[in-house]
């Protein structure tokens, strides 16, 4: 339960939406805050937006609450609740299209609101960093060793573009970030929620800040405690990051430090994109956030997964959210037709067959990359597969085509069979003519 404390802000709500809420989560910081909530007023009137400060009050005894409303500040008491519950509460009740969050204890220096305002966008989270070029924390050896271990461990291990993974000086754009969901109770909401966007297909970027120590009272943050929260927290997150929900999962396969997952990916690669033929004009079904889209060149790309969608504009290719049993184009639009690794998602039929067939142009190129099931390398894979990788593609495959059926249901539409190669000889890509009439 929350409880608003003489709910009042620079600018009170109105119809119009603000365009920026700065949350602060507190507790016992009134010295902090009497500073902190001016400096923050003088850097909202120099950047000419409409803001309000959310003062998220963890209970305190000092008079924090009081300090803050006294000032112009919203607050809001969470007297029950940790550094998570804090950050959920200040973007549930943010009234700004962006939220900044920032510690109160003056560690965070106001005016680096301006640049993160700078970098803000709509399906952005752009993190105020001390360990990109031109950023700095001032802190013991010991607190430095350990920030920096956590940041290359979650970094590394969860493959995320960033380095100060554990910074709370941030920009959200609010509506999107409620949408994430984040469920970590303490200071490990900060990785997951940077997992839980760029699973989504966001953009996270950095910002230099420089690093101070508090101005006054004692850091409310606990080594032990943090850490259990942490190692927690990397397990449920390392299975979100090797799901399929990840939006950039395929992208990932193909630059893994996994030997056999990394060979697998880029064969296929190989098979799909060889040049021994004009590819002219293609379309690739299903393109998920796989290389074979980026590194082809007339190419359009389609999945039924906004979300991979949205993490491959960042390319460049034109892009179109569509499903396999009804594609947006008109007839005969494509010369070359690929569709890898789909048709063992849906049920078994002709309708996508046909669609395939019918937006391309007699004598183009079909591919079509799905396992063998007939192939008992395959069979064993998926076994070890779902052990090592739950929640990975494998889970999904409702239908099993045999090589011998896959080509003989395509021929029957009115194709010449050029072709079959195998990756690892489990995953058949089959390669047809589309004969002319």
């Amino acid at each position: 339960m929350t409880r608003a404390i003489q709910p009042t802000a620079i600018i009170r709500r109105v119809s119009a939406p603000l365009d920026l809420s700065i949350v602060v989560p507190t507790l016992n910081e009134r010295e902090n805050v009497a500073l902190l909530i001016p400096a923050l007023q003088r850097i909202v009137a120099s950047l000419s937006i409409t803001a309000e400060i959310l003062v998220i009050d963890g209970g305190s005894t000092d008079g924090t609450g009081e300090q803050a409303s006294s000032q112009g500040a919203r607050v809001i008491v969470v007297p029950t609740g940790g550094y998570g519950e804090a950050i959920r509460v200040g973007l549930s009740e943010a009234a700004g299209a962006y939220v900044v969050t920032m510690d109160a204890d003056l560690s965070h220096e106001p005016r680096v609101v301006a640049d993160l305002w700078a970098a803000r966008g709509p399906l952005t989270i752009a993190i105020a960093s001390r360990y990109i070029r031109g950023g700095a924390a001032k802190m013991s050896r010991t607190r430095w060793a350990l920030s920096r271990s956590l940041n290359i461990v979650f970094a590394r291990g969860l493959s995320l573009p960033a380095k100060d993974l554990s910074s709370g000086f941030r920009i959200y754009p609010a509506s999107a970030a409620r949408a994430l969901r984040a469920r970590a109770a303490d200071f490990d909401v900060l990785p997951e929620l940077l997992v839980r966007a760029h699973c989504g297909g966001w953009r996270i970027v950095e910002v230099p800040f420089k690093y101070v120590p508090r101005h006054s009272g004692s850091s409310k943050a606990r080594v032990f405690r943090l850490g259990r929260a942490y190692i927690r927290t990397f397990g449920h997150l390392w299975r979100l990051r090797n799901s399929i929900e990840a939006a950039d999962y395929d992208e990932r396969a193909f630059n893994s430090v996994v030997p056999l997952q990394r060979y697998w990916q880029r064969r296929r690669h190989a098979i799909v994109t060889r040049r021994d033929a004009r590819l002219g004009r293609v379309l690739d079904v299903g393109c998920g956030s796989s290389r074979i889209l980026r590194d082809l060149g007339d190419v359009v790309g389609v999945d039924v997964a906004f979300h991979k969608l949205r993490y491959m504009k960042r390319y460049g290719p034109r892009l179109v959210q569509a499903s396999v049993f009804a594609l947006p184009f008109p007839d005969r639009a494509f010369d070359t037709v690929i569709c890898s690794e789909v048709i063992e998602h849906i049920e078994s039929g002709h309708t996508p067959f046909h669609e395939l067939s019918r937006v391309q142009r007699p004598g183009g190129r079909l591919v079509l990359g799905t396992p063998d099931y007939a192939r008992r390398s395959w069979r064993m894979i998926e076994a070890l597969y779902r052990v090592l990788a739950p929640g990975g593609y494998a889970d999904e495959h409702i239908t099993q085509y045999r090589h011998d059926q896959l080509r003989d249901l395509v021929v029957a539409l009115g194709y010449r069979h050029v072709r079959t190669e195998y990756v690892f000889q489990s995953e058949m890509i089959l390669t047809f003519e589309k004969q002319t009439a």
